[in-house]
């Protein structure tokens, strides 16, 4: 028979017995909103974001990099391989995205990544 672990500590329950509150950073997702609103005050100074839009926006990232991520696996199985390699990641953006958007993504990653490794 299982037994339930049950710790009080002065009068509180303990982490292990509390519940969760399920909210859109829970499993494993990240939240974007401080990046939004940076980006945000960089090309428009003057506006700002509620609440609600900058949690909108940090779903979508969230949806996006998800569905990218699951497309680049899914090659790499496809082509028999262990290593997700770069040509991976901009197939699966170009199958994702519409073309416009995903020759700018492209285009905008790679130049991070070769600024991230030279400096």
């Amino acid at each position: 028979m299982a037994r339930s672990i049950t710790r009080k500590t002065r009068g509180h329950q303990s982490p292990i017995s509390r519940k969760k509150s399920h909210s859109s950073t829970d499993f494993g997702h990240r939240n974007y909103s401080l990046y939004v609103n940076r980006v945000l005050k960089e090309v428009v100074p003057q506006r700002g974001i509620s609440s609600r839009t900058l949690d909108i926006m940090n779903t979508l990232i969230n949806d996006i990099f998800e569905l990218i991520s699951m497309e680049a696996c899914s090659l790499m199985c496809f082509r028999n391989r262990c290593t997700l390699t770069p040509e991976d990641l901009q197939k699966a953006v170009y199958l994702v995205l519409p073309t416009k958007l995903a020759k700018y993504a492209v285009a905008f990653g790679s130049e991070a990544v070769q600024r991230y490794v030279h400096s």
